[in-house]
């Protein structure tokens, strides 16, 4: 997969891939408009969607309504603000989901490919080169 990123008009970035395009922003206070997400909020939009998604697949699989489950994200940063300290996830199960799979749906989300990438990051190299 290749993904060209353009730079925009003040601290706006585009990625295109694959027929996808994706606008990133930031916030007015580092210089932004707050025009859409910024990379790290995309971060993690990625992995609270990859983790719903194996908790989805899981309920779809044994049949299990999905209609009131939900995956809540919570980014817990340092007393002064300034670093983030821990990405909190939680499933909110309904009351009739069943309790056998309680556990088993946890090890599921757990397989979130966006969470492997990060306890087990690939290698990343950069480099530049002149057009």
């Amino acid at each position: 997969m290749e993904m060209n990123i353009s730079l925009g008009p003040n601290q706006k970035i585009t990625a295109r891939w694959d027929g996808f395009e994706v606008t990133t922003d930031q916030p007015a206070s580092q210089g932004g408009e707050r025009s859409a997400p910024s990379p790290f909020e995309l971060f993690l939009v990625s992995l609270a969607t990859c983790t719903s998604y194996y908790v989805l697949n899981f309920c779809r699989a044994r049949e299990i309504p999905t209609d009131d489950v939900k995956v809540v994200q919570r980014l817990i940063m340092s007393e002064d603000g300034k670093q983030e300290k821990a990405i909190e996830m939680e499933i909110i199960l309904p009351p009739e989901f069943p309790q056998k799979y309680e556990k088993a749906v946890v090890r599921a989300a757990n397989m979130c490919h966006v969470k492997k990438a990060i306890l087990n990051p690939p290698e990343m190299t950069l480099s530049a080169r002149r057009a």
